[in-house]
């Protein structure tokens, strides 16, 4: 199945580009593809997991609805959904 991946800020330039269509399995979760991105882009390794889980202070969202209020990186996926993945944000 497809999903489309979103990426922002330091994450889209790591990734090199803001979107990207993704063929997954059946079953992948939300945790399958941090995983595969991190393994696929040398700018992203160790910056989405820590110990099997999403970093703390990432916002990773599904379909708008960040996945920390669904089953964290067990939510699983399905066609067509929308996977955003934002860096901490710093500021004031």
């Amino acid at each position: 199945m497809e999903i489309d991946l979103r990426f922002f800020a330091t994450f889209r330039d790591a990734v090199g580009e803001k979107e990207r269509t993704r063929t997954v399995t059946d079953d992948a979760t939300v945790g399958d593809v941090l995983a595969a991105l991190e393994h696929e882009y040398d700018g992203l390794e160790g910056q989405l997991l820590e110990d099997g889980a999403i970093r703390a202070q990432l916002s990773v969202l599904k379909n708008g609805r960040n996945v920390v209020h669904m089953t964290g990186v067990d939510t699983p996926l399905e066609a067509g959904d929308v996977v955003s993945v934002f860096p901490p944000v710093a500021g004031g």
